[in-house]
């Protein structure tokens, strides 16, 4: 496009042809020559081999069979003894899926040690040793409850390995919302920009510094208005600074006339979304449509599609993967179980999902992500009231988004975000669901969140 500053279009056609020839007869017909002469075999291994040849020729029909028999079995076994925590298995290692269901479900029964550490006892003696931070843990619901957040999660992973350091649901209004909070989906909102921004960087068709131009506010939602009319005044700006004021007109353009639909999906699919990313546990499937017509493809690029949706604990392992140069590790909930017996079933080991995006890209995705805290949609949760930075000496890469949306019913705030940017330690989503008047949105329970983990 011409109004895509420093940007370069390198339009390639390929062209591949396969021919294929046959010489004579089928590569696998063989004949036979005449000219072999036939053994003769003795009487007394003949009679032997009467007896032996027929026993080998039933064995071999019965092979296939008893291999089917068998994989049955053991696929059977494998699915019909699902893991509960009322029912634990005997001294067999659990698989990280396995665990984290288990974890998951025992998350509600925690208690801290005298170490430091969260446990939850098992129904046969056995235990589950979290990997939570326990203060980090302790002061998200802590900011919850004291400003009585209507609905609200947060979940926090190290980057590097895919632990979990927080897991937390809390809600003023529904008892059962804080057990599923971190799994179930919700509008994505302006955290798609990510996704669009990959696509684009990773086609080499724009870059951070990339000049946009652009029409209409900011915080615009009609398409129509977004328009670049050559020849006339328009609006420009860089692409990272559009990100970190969430520029809905630059992005809808991106994705309409830079990434297109068929990259834009994906790219949602190497994110993980429309597939079981998480198998077996409680992790509701990410959902993203795809657009019908140019002006849906626009208000999803701009994150104003209500249909693409996607829950806190992916959005996490999303910005975690980031962090770790593109590389999405699992999510562990526990460190070590145990049963009864004290036979370990499980011991965390860090274990790597996919690779969502090449280290040089995910770095440039990071660069667009710099401008969010000191300057953009969350400087102001970031600054005291004379403007004063609060964690000054922490660079910090996040990204934030915001819509109105169903089930429950609210505005829909996003805070999403890792640090330190150099030597990613931790990366935290929050998720505040606020209806009528509100105390905080999620970039206040974010920095509220780095502050007790940082200090």
């Amino acid at each position: 496009m011409r109004d895509f500053k420093n940007t370069t279009q390198k339009n390639k056609r390929f062209s591949l042809t396969l021919a294929a020839k046959s010489k004579g007869g089928p590569a696998n017909s063989f004949k036979v020559p005449a000219a072999i002469p036939a053994i003769e075999e003795p009487e007394q291994k003949r009679r032997y081999l009467k007896i032996l040849l027929p026993l080998i020729a039933v064995a071999l029909a019965a092979y296939p069979i008893f291999s089917l028999v068998t994989a049955a079995r053991s696929e059977t076994k494998s699915v019909s003894n699902p893991l509960i925590a009322h029912d634990l298995p005997g001294p067999t290692l659990l698989n990280p899926y396995q665990a984290f269901l288990l974890s998951a479900q025992s998350l509600k029964n925690i208690t801290p040690t005298a170490a430091g550490s969260l446990v939850a006892p098992l129904s046969d003696g056995g235990s589950i040793q979290f990997s939570l931070d326990r203060e980090l843990q302790g002061r998200v619901l802590e900011v919850m409850a004291d400003n009585k957040v209507p609905y609200g999660a947060f979940v926090a992973l190290e980057p590097k390995s895919g632990r979990v350091l927080a897991l937390a649901g809390y809600s003023e209004h529904d008892q059962s919302w804080p057990e599923r909070s971190c799994y179930d989906l919700y509008p994505m909102a302006s955290l798609f920009k990510i996704i669009i921004a990959a696509a684009a960087l990773e086609q080499k068709k724009v870059s951070p510094d990339s000049m946009v131009l652009f029409n209409g506010r900011a915080c615009s939602e009609n398409p129509k208005a977004w328009f670049v009319r050559p020849g006339r005044h328009n609006q420009q700006v860089d692409l990272t600074t559009a990100m970190s004021k969430s520029m809905n007109p630059v992005f809808g353009r991106l994705a309409s006339e830079i990434v297109g639909r068929d990259s834009m999906m994906s790219m949602a699919t190497r994110f993980g979304f429309n597939q079981q990313l998480f198998p077996g546990t409680p992790v509701q499937p990410s959902r993203a449509a795809e657009p019908q017509s140019d002006a849906q493809l626009k208000l999803m690029g701009a994150g104003l599609g209500r249909e693409t949706k996607i829950s806190p604990l992916h959005a996490a392992a999303m910005m975690a993967a980031i962090a770790n140069d593109g590389v999405m590790m699992l999510p562990v909930l526990s460190d070590r179980i145990t049963n009864g017996a004290g036979d370990v079933l499980f011991c965390e080991n860090s274990l790597p999902v996919r690779r969502l995006l090449d280290q040089e890209t995910a770095r440039k995705l990071a660069q667009t992500l710099s401008l969010t805290v000191p300057s953009g949609t969350s400087r102001k949760a970031f600054h005291d009231r004379k403007g004063r930075p609060r964690l000054a000496e922490i660079k910090i890469m996040a990204k934030t988004g915001s819509i109105n949306g169903k089930g429950p019913d609210g505005f829909y705030t996003w805070f999403a975000a890792y640090a330190p940017a150099e030597n990613p330690q931790i990366a935290v989503v929050a998720l505040v669901v606020n209806q009528g008047k509100w105390k905080i949105k999620a970039s206040q329970l974010g920095e509220q969140a780095l502050e007790a983990f940082f200090r």
